[in-house]
């Protein structure tokens, strides 16, 4: 399965079903009053986690998802029914950032653990019958509401694997072949630079009762923070690990090694400075090899705790592993990013009115252009319901402010009208 750690997605809620007209018909009872019945509510978009996904190629061949809109209301003061929530599924470990059009994007979610849940659209309230709008002096109301529309958005999709352990090192220092031998993962293992070009993850399992995830990622090489090879793809991965395995290749001469380490660290530290700050064991590869062994003990010297390996001997492994584990349990836990509030996302104003090019008046906002969307504009008595709501939040006081004058064009949304 292919290695999908990035997608971008379009989302839509339901719309609400309409309101209808409709009146009582019944025996003995010659003038019914109004019985329409409501819309009801289009299904809102959910994002959950879930341990099943390991990676975001879902969303590499679909692209677009739709939530089921509201059923329109009936006669008899019947609702219509409201359509079915929509739940997407995305990997634990997943950030979800959203953007509308023409504003800015934000994180509204990180889903670190499975089952955790984060409305990203909102369905459509259904429209209103014309039972709700009988009053004393308006007794047989001939209008109803449509539907609102459902909340539409882009969402960008993030992921950052979620393990306790990573290895960081230079290309061929030994990490896949580390990784295949204390795991059941098998990673690509050759004699040449990049084998391993996607983050591969292994459960590495100490006792019945104890075992962690450990991480190998892509060998990193100077300027990797910038782009250079294959690590600024992937270094988010061990944003979220706990402790970090800097492997050694001990095949190297030891300034080549002294200038490995530094260039490595240099490396985490221009990524994410908090990096370099996570608890790190350093370890030298390969001594099966004369001059690994060699490199041990100089390594030791400079550094102080290092530890020796063989993959293929399987010399100094389990101390390895027993002082991840225990490194791992004296770690605190990576940190969380904080979403940013659904009611900071945009400032929300009722509307706003500009002089376009051609003279006329364009006005915009979420609310008249949602209240907009629900008029019925073929009914004179919606018409004029729905000019009194603009008169109310200010709208025609605002446009004798800018200069409207009999005839000119007003457009909201997708509604054009003649002022008067």
């Amino acid at each position: 399965m292919q290695f999908i750690d990035e997608a971008t997605v379009s989302v839509a809620a339901g719309n609400g079903g309409d309101g209808i007209v409709a009146w009582r018909r019944e025996k003995y009872i010659p003038k019914g009053g109004p019985a329409g019945g409501d819309g009801g509510a289009g299904g809102s978009v959910y994002l959950e986690a879930t341990s099943a996904l390991s990676t975001l190629v879902e969303f590499r061949y679909r692209r677009s998802f739709e939530a089921e809109s509201g059923k329109n209301g009936g006669s008899s003061n019947k609702s219509g029914r409201s359509g079915e929530d929509l739940t997407i599924h995305v990997p634990a470990g997943t950030l979800a950032y959203r953007s509308y059009e023409g504003r800015p994007e934000a994180l509204i979610a990180d889903l670190a653990q499975p089952g955790e849940r984060v409305l990203v659209a909102k369905g459509g309230r259904g429209g209103l019958g014309n039972q709700h709008f009988a009053t004393s002096v308006r007794q047989a109301p001939r209008f109803a509401e449509h539907g609102e529309p459902g909340e539409r958005c882009t969402l960008r999709l993030e992921l950052k694997l979620l393990a306790d352990c990573g290895i960081v090192g230079v290309p061929n220092a030994g990490k896949s072949t580390l990784l295949s031998v204390v795991s059941a993962a098998r990673p690509k293992v050759a004699d040449y630079p990049f084998t391993t070009l996607e983050p591969q993850l292994g459960v590495v399992r100490i006792s019945e009762e104890e075992s962690f995830v450990l991480v190998d990622v892509p060998g990193l090489i100077e300027g990797a923070h910038e782009g250079a090879g294959l690590g600024d793809r992937f270094l988010r991965h061990v944003e979220r690990t706990r402790v970090l395995l800097h492997l050694l290749d001990g095949a190297k001469p030891f300034d080549e090694i002294v200038r490995d380490k530094t260039m490595i660290e240099n490396e985490l530290r221009a990524w994410n400075e908090a990096l370099i700050e996570k608890p790190m064991l350093l370890c030298v590869s390969k001594i099966d090899l004369p001059d690994a062994r060699e490199n041990v003990t100089l390594a030791r010297e400079r550094y102080g705790e290092v530890y020796g390996i063989s993959a293929v001997t399987g010399e100094g492994m389990r101390e390895l592993l027993y002082a991840i584990t225990h490194a791992i349990a004296a770690a605190p836990q990576p940190s969380r990013a904080q979403p940013e509030a659904r009611i900071d996302l945009v400032p929300r104003e009722d509307f706003s009115i500009a002089r376009t090019s051609d003279r006329s008046f364009l006005i915009s906002g979420e609310r008249v252009e949602r209240l907009a969307a629900m008029t019925d504009f073929d009914s004179d008595e919606a018409l004029a319901r729905f000019e009194r709501a603009l008169e109310r939040i200010g709208v025609e006081r605002r446009l004798r402010e800018m200069g409207a004058a009999e005839g000119d064009t007003v457009r909201i949304g997708a509604y054009e009208f003649t002022y008067s």
